[in-house]
C-alpha cells in the first residue's frame, strides 16, 4: 500500500524531526545536507519501513486556502487592479490566482485585501512585494512582516 507524502518542516538551524507513520519512532537529524540536492526523497525507518518524505526548508508554515480577494498595483507608474483567489498564506506572504489578464510583474508593490474565515470574518489590508509570477500564479511577500495582525497569526495556527 502506497503511503502519502510527509511533509517534514525543517528548522532555522537545519535540523527536522521525523516520525515514522508505521510504528512512530522519532529521528533528528541535519538536513543541510539536502538543502541544495533533491527535497523529496524516500526514507527507510529502523521498523524497515519506507515511506515518501519532502523537506520544507522554508522560513513559515504555509497553510493552503481558498479566499477570494482583490489586488491593486501600487507601485509609481503602475496601473491595475482585479480579483484574485488566496491559495496559501504564511507569517511572511501571500501565494494567490489572478483571474484573466493582468499586469503584476516581478518587483511590484501591491495592496491586497481578502477576508479571512475566522468567526470575525476579519478583512486583512496588506502591502506586497511581488516575488513571483508564473502566468496567473503570484508570490508575494508582505512588505512589513513586523506588522502581524493578531487575527491572521491566529488563523494561520488553526
Amino acid at each position: 500500500m502506497a503511503m502519502d507524502t510527509l511533509t517534514v518542516h525543517v528548522r532555522s538551524d537545519s535540523t527536522a524531526t521525523l516520525a515514522c507513520p508505521a510504528c512512530g519512532a522519532i529521528k533528528q537529524f541535519s538536513a543541510e545536507p539536502f538543502r541544495l540536492k533533491r527535497h523529496m526523497m524516500t526514507v527507510r525507518c529502523r521498523c524497515q519501513e519506507s515511506f515518501p518524505i519532502l523537506l520544507n526548508f522554508r522560513r513559515h508554515y504555509r497553510k493552503q486556502t481558498n479566499l477570494p480577494g482583490t489586488y491593486e498595483i501600487s507601485s509609481a507608474g503602475g496601473v491595475g487592479g482585479g480579483i484574485i483567489q488566496i491559495s496559501n498564506i504564511s507569517r511572511g506572504g501571500v501565494g494567490f490566482t489572478v483571474s484573466g489578464l493582468h499586469r503584476i510583474e516581478k518587483d511590484q508593490q501591491l495592496r491586497i485585501e481578502f477576508q479571512l474565515t475566522d468567526k470575525n470574518k476579519t478583512v486583512i489590508t496588506r502591502q506586497v512585494v511581488v516575488k513571483s509570477v508564473r502566468h496567473n500564479v503570484v508570490g508575494c511577500e508582505f512588505k512589513n512582516t513586523a506588522e502581524m495582525d493578531k487575527a491572521l497569526g491566529f488563523f494561520l495556527q488553526t
